[in-house]
């Protein structure tokens, strides 16, 4: 018992990403149990035997899903973290302001020997350098790491649909000339700079009392705070 404020306060002090991580667990083991019942549908129009859960994740059909849904949200964070560095939006909190410096432009530099910096500001060169811009290249890395994913998946995907239907495979290099895995990508780029564009817009004009991501419910609409 003795330890219980402490672990109170770890968990009060992450709650955020720990939420958001179980309802990814939840969601993920959601997509995986209901895909398989939509593979095993198609196995028996098909003819061919149901697969079991270790099965049907040999398979490129649930790595297709899942890599194209995260390369999307990775695009969409590290496109509104780059664009947000130069763009602005009028009274969106979104936003940078136009014509002010903001604490977080502070040259680094200057901050060598504050006191708790992390050790690449304090070492700086190279590894400032990288550092400074670490999230946006977390971002893309991770975009880029799961749009490989989709294409393995979709690729071994495509390939067993087309046996099953007796069609000729194609070369990972054909495959990325297809229609489908551009559809595919496309289709979810969109509705993400759709979104992100939407929440920059509305969060002019509407607020949400509490959030970090809303002005506070009595700023004028033109406010940026």
């Amino acid at each position: 018992m003795t330890n219980m404020p402490g672990l109170l306060n770890w968990w009060r002090d992450r709650s955020l990403t720990l939420v958001l991580l179980a309802l990814f667990v939840v969601c993920a083991f959601g997509q995986v149990m209901t895909g398989l019942g939509e593979y095993n549908e198609a196995q028996a129009s098909h003819g061919q035997p149901a697969v079991t859960v270790r099965g049907y994740l040999a398979t490129g059909h649930p790595w297709e899903a899942l890599f194209e849904n995260w390369e999307s949200e990775f695009l969409q964070m590290a496109a509104f973290v780059l664009l947000t560095t130069r763009l602005v939006q009028k009274g969106s909190p979104e936003s940078r302001r136009r014509g002010v410096v903001e604490p977080y432009d502070a040259d680094p530099r200057d901050h060598r020997e504050d006191p708790g910096a992390p050790w690449p500001v304090r070492r700086g060169g190279l590894a400032l350098t990288l550092y400074e811009h670490s999230l946006s290249l977390a971002l893309l890395l991770l975009f880029v790491a799961s749009w490989t994913g989709h294409v393995l998946g979709g690729f071994a995907e495509f390939n067993a649909d087309q046996r099953a239907h007796g069609q000729p495979v194609l070369s990972l290099i054909g495959y990325l000339w297809t229609p489908r895995l551009w559809f595919e990508s496309l289709q979810n780029w969109q509705s993400e700079f759709l979104s992100i564009a939407a929440m920059v817009w509305l969060s002019v004009y509407l607020r949400e009392r509490g959030s970090k991501e809303s002005k506070a419910v009595h700023a004028a609409h033109d406010d940026y705070d």
